[in-house]
């Protein structure tokens, strides 16, 4: 079997990164969560202007140097700048945002002045050159790359276009993605069950992530254990995706007919994974989709969806910004159970003990149907392939949750 780091360096090297000649311009309000097809180069400096970071005053140091003692001549606010002749000896009352006359060194907070009744002030100290005074183009310049291609949009970078009086963006394509159930077992939420059924709850959880990736959801429902009708549906999901992916059907069973099927009208690369839970992964090509089996057991399916397919949708995608879930050294709270020959994905909930160190102790039972633990935690606890029994106090390693789980 392959390790779960060859299986994914296999994956991303086969799948292809969108092409930008297939980007759409879309409005801003329209874009959020799409991933950006070019760089976005600033047409203005941001600020457009020097302006003051501070209620106050504005100074020349000269002045200063003869009194500290300025007749105050007029006043600059945001969107109304002071359009006087600046005279010797002087200051300008000044708004934050405010265009800073020309010649300004720099500001004092008012909170450093005190005004007379004469109409001058006075201040306690000497400001440094450049105090309080926001630079033209010192957040970003004009002509400058303001946003990446493959960064998804955001609400922190859409705003940071807006600021640019951009109002239009280029984005890729939304991934298209199929997505269906196999086994008689099977029933839709929502329908009672009879008995030997089961509630189709992976069909449910994947549509829900890749909704979170901002995939277009394509639903064949539930397909039963016929060969026939696994073929029917693999060649008309895969003439409408870009990607195919199935839950169940990808272990040794009598009834488990997508190995076969896809042998059939496609290839497979790989089919078994070496993790636990999740061991029978399959990934492969259709004619006109790539395609990723899940396993039948619930936490098997969700394991192997956040580990393999999420990032096989980012460069599907063409998010060439993701990053993969960050892993974090904690301190087992208590004993692990493991055994050596896979790597371990157990479910967690870590947090910061008393002595300040990241503490994690398992959630619940842990086989591959137990699927409320989930709820209850925040990481995976990951265990290397040769590692056996963890002791209490013992160090490991977690992967806090991303936002597709939150």
């Amino acid at each position: 079997m392959l390790s779960l780091d060859q299986a994914l360096n296999q994956m991303l090297a086969q799948l292809p990164s969108p092409s930008s000649a297939h980007a759409k311009i879309i409005k801003l309000d329209q874009a959020v969560n799409r991933i950006c097809a070019q760089d976005v180069v600033s047409p203005i400096n941001v600020p457009a202007f020097d302006n003051s970071a501070m209620d106050g005053y504005a100074v020349r140091l000269s002045d200063l140097h003869r009194s500290m003692r300025l007749n105050v001549i007029g006043k600059s606010f945001a969107g109304n700048p002071f359009q006087g002749e600046w005279s010797a000896q002087s200051t300008v009352r000044i708004m934050t945002g405010a265009m800073l006359p020309p010649g300004t060194d720099a500001v004092i907070m008012q909170e450093e002045a005190e005004c007379h009744a004469d109409g001058t002030v006075t201040f306690k100290q000497m400001p440094k050159a450049g105090q309080h005074i926001r630079r033209c183009g010192e957040d970003i310049k004009q002509g400058e790359v303001a946003l990446k291609s493959g960064e998804k949009l955001t609400a922190l970078s859409l705003p940071l276009l807006a600021s640019l009086g951009i109002a239009e963006v280029a984005v890729l394509p939304r991934l298209k993605v199929a997505i269906l159930s196999t086994g008689d077992e099977l029933v839709p939420v929502g329908q009672p069950l009879s008995t030997g059924k089961i509630y189709d709850t992976n069909r449910f959880s994947v549509k829900l992530m890749l909704e979170k990736l901002n995939c277009e959801v394509l639903d064949y429902g539930i397909l039963p254990d016929d060969e026939q009708q696994f073929e029917q549906a693999f060649i008309a999901a895969q003439q409408q995706a870009d990607l195919v992916i199935t839950s169940g059907g990808v272990s040794v069973g009598e009834a488990d007919f997508t190995k076969t099927v896809l042998e059939k009208i496609g290839r497979i690369n790989f089919w078994k994974i070496a993790i636990k839970p999740g061991k029978p992964f399959a990934f492969g090509k259709l004619e006109n989709a790539w395609f990723c089996g899940l396993p039948g057991n619930p936490v098997s399916a969700l394991v192997t969806f956040y580990q393999l397919v999420q990032p096989a949708i980012a460069k599907l995608s063409g998010h060439t910004a993701w990053q993969p879930p960050r892993r974090l050294p904690a301190v087992a709270a208590v004993k692990l159970k493991k055994a050596p020959g896979r790597q371990d994905f157990q479910r967690g909930n870590y947090r910061l003990n008393a002595q300040g160190q990241l503490e994690v102790a398992p959630i619940g039972f842990q086989g591959s149907h137990m699927f409320s633990s989930f709820v209850k935690s925040n990481c995976f606890i990951v265990l290397e392939a040769e590692r056996g029994d963890v002791g209490a106090g013992e160090t490991v390693t977690i992967e806090p949750f991303n936002d597709i789980l939150g």
